[in-house]
């Protein structure tokens, strides 16, 4: 019984210590303006993609570990629907560029990845926090900017693919 309260006293500790939900981007919002390096040190403007195709922002919390890297692999796996789509593919994590590149090469991952080592990006879409670890949200942006889909699931990294893939078929 003392556990059970522990542990309900100190999730409730994180949930307020990390994101608010209510400073989550949502459907139908606008998304951000921001830029970021990419995986090959570039800078990357999210103002160069917007207006001229759908868009599938990803948040991760980190390069090489299992669901993200089953995650990115289904991204990779699904790369051509995607592109039928015209979707650009976006990933972003806080590891470092070099980790990117890494990363990318490794799984030969063709998406962008982004590096946001402050959060600073992460903090402006509200991705939530699951205890200390970075959220995993899938953000799904119209030709204008506008969010049509988000969704948030920290386990199954596979899921945020067919979801997106569903969202922008309705588009």
């Amino acid at each position: 019984m003392r556990l059970l309260k522990l542990i309900l006293t100190m999730t409730a500790f994180f949930q307020l210590f990390g994101s608010s939900a209510s400073s989550q981007i949502k459907t139908g919002d606008k998304i951000p303006s921001f830029s970021l390096q990419d995986q090959n040190g570039k800078t990357f403007q999210i103002s160069s993609v917007l207006g001229k195709q759908p868009l599938v922002i990803y948040f991760y919390p980190k390069d090489e570990t299992s669901v993200c890297t089953k995650e990115a692999c289904s991204f990779r796996d699904s790369y051509q629907d995607f592109q039928k789509y015209g979707a650009v593919v976006i990933g972003i994590s806080a590891d470092n560029v070099a980790s990117h590149q890494s990363f990318a090469t490794h799984h030969s991952l063709p998406f962008t990845l982004l590096s946001d080592p402050k959060n600073e990006v992460r903090k402006l879409f509200g991705v939530p926090k699951t205890f200390v670890i970075p959220g995993r949200v899938t953000y799904i942006v119209d030709k204008n900017g506008i969010v049509v889909h988000t969704f948030n699931s920290m386990r199954d990294g596979e899921k945020h693919v067919t979801e997106a893939l569903e969202a922008l078929r309705k588009l």
